[in-house]
This record gives C-alpha cells, structure tokens and sequence, in this order.
C-alpha cells in the first residue's frame, strides 16, 4: 500500500463555538437548530450563522466478500427517499445498520450481516470512513470489508417490526464489477465500498483463501 499522506488542517474543534442548539423535529430521525460562530480564513471569528442539522447518527456498513466463490454478497431494500427515481425505489446494498450509544462497529456489522443477509463474518478489514453529506447531516459512516463464511442468499430477511423487507443476493465478482462500470449502483455506501474493492480484491481473495 502506499504511505499514508500527512495533512494539517487549518482550524480544529477548538475553533468553532455553538451559540445555542434546539430540537425541533423528533420523529424516526431528528433536525436540530444551531448557531454558531466559527474562526475565519480571513483572521477573527466569522458572522454567527444559523443551520439545520439532520440527527440520523453514526452508522457502518460492510461489504461481505465470498473469496471461495469470487462473489459478492448484496441486499436489495425499499430505500423512502428514491420515491423519484426512474428505476424505481429499490436499491442494491451492502449490509449497514445504526451504532447506538454504548455499541461497537464490529459488534453492529456482524449482528447485521446476520439480520439482513444470513450472512456470517470472518474476516473484517476497514475500507473508508467519512461523512456523506457534512453540510446538512451530522451521520459519520465506517465502512469495512468482511469475509463472508454463509449467506441467506435468496432468502428475504430483515426485521418486520422494523419495516425490513430484504432479498439477499450473491453475485460474482465480474457481475458487480459490470454493474459499476454501468453505473447501476447508486447507493453511496455501496459505490465507495465498490471502488476499494476494486483495488483490493487481488489481495483480500489471496489472503482470505489461503486463511480456508
């Protein structure tokens, strides 16, 4: 792998002061209402500002690799905010789930690679965490690569007290990739957990094979 590159940013934490906070949606998610003032490019601290903030929290997600068979396990789910899309409001995924207070990320991947797809975990690698949309929502995503020893594949899992209506796929390796260069897949998670892939699965399926 190549050397990690070492960045500075210019302003930290200790650079930005929130004036007042307020809730005022609590429903399934919840939107905050903040003020803040923030330290400027230009020098002093900049003009207070007011945002509305989506509360949805920290979230991981795992794309689990079958190295035996070269194949990728992926769900298919009813997503409520593709009610516009042409292709309709379903979309191909890798397993994800909410970290609530008090969980760990292995301890939340695992149990929902399990929930979602039947799917038990070997392995895990981290492949990237970030935030998908930082000027309006405060979720931080991390996601990881697992070694998928099992698979519901076929199955429709998910939970139903909680809306889950969830068909487990497996699809090899060439298939998904062709559906990348496609641009058939157009979950964020899942395209960025696809692009490390591409460039790690010489090694993960190396690795992981000889693992047995």
């Amino acid at each position: 792998r190549a050397p990690a590159m070492s960045f500075r940013r210019r302003f930290g934490p200790d650079d930005v002061r929130v004036l007042s906070r307020q809730r005022v949606f609590d429903g399934y998610f919840a939107v905050d209402r903040v003020e803040v003032s923030h330290r400027s490019f230009h020098g002093g601290w900049a003009e207070p500002v007011t945002r509305e903030g989506f509360e949805r929290g920290d979230a991981v997600g795992v794309l689990p690799y079958d190295a035996e068979a070269d194949a990728l396990i992926l769900i298919e789910q009813f997503r409520a905010g593709c009610l516009g899309d042409r292709s309709g409001p379903w979309m191909l995924e890798l397993v994800a789930g909410i970290v609530e207070e008090g969980e760990g990320d292995e301890e939340v991947l695992r149990r929902e690679a399990l929930e979602e797809a039947g799917c038990a975990l070997g392995d895990i690698e981290p492949i990237a965490s970030y935030y998908p949309s930082a000027g309006a929502c405060s979720e931080h995503v991390r996601l990881f690569c697992g070694r998928a020893l099992s698979a519901g594949v076929g199955e429709v899992r998910g939970l139903p007290e909680e809306g889950e209506d969830i068909l487990v796929h497996r699809l090899s390796r060439e298939a998904v990739f062709a559906l990348l260069e496609a641009g058939q897949i157009s979950n964020g998670h899942t395209l960025i957990a696809l692009q490390w892939f591409v460039l790690h699965w010489e090694r993960l399926r190396s690795h992981w094979r000889s693992a047995g």
